[in-house]
């Protein structure tokens, strides 16, 4: 069998058209590891705690027993806790259905709920500071 130039030349033009077709779907591939992993980190931070150490955080930022509990009367620092815990749970879902979309991460979107920058019932503007501070609390204690 004899083999002319002509079809050396046109088998390494296929092979090159198969690597180039197998390096596009690696390339691909790749991308959406990365979207994927992006994802999963953006949405990990808040996963990893518990409710009752994102409501132990909440305590400590506040300062106070009530948990900065205000649109709902607690009476006892156990009654806040619970309103805080539910808080906490209810937005949880809230964040999983529609947050997730707007908001970087669970805490970022919780910061919004409980704590919202511009709220008629912080007139020093103290809310700027909750997200950071929770954050603090949740890695250091």
């Amino acid at each position: 069998m004899e083999f002319r130039q002509e079809d050396f030349q046109e088998e390494e033009a296929l092979l090159a058209d198969d690597r180039m077709k197998v390096s596009a779907v690696a390339v691909i591939l790749a991308i959406l590891l990365a979207f994927a992993l992006i994802f999963w980190c953006a949405n990990a931070h808040a996963g990893e705690y518990t409710d009752d150490q994102i409501a132990d955080a909440i305590r400590k930022a506040e300062g106070t027993w009530t948990y900065g509990v205000k649109t709902i009367a607690c009476k006892t620092e156990k009654d806040c806790r619970k309103i805080c815990v539910n808080t906490i749970k209810n937005n949880r879902k809230r964040y999983r259905e529609h947050g997730r979309l707007e908001y970087q991460d669970y805490l970022s979107y919780l910061a919004s709920r409980y704590a919202p920058v511009g709220a008629k019932n912080d007139p020093k503007g103290l809310n700027k500071n909750w997200l950071k501070n929770v954050k603090w609390f949740l890695d250091h204690e």
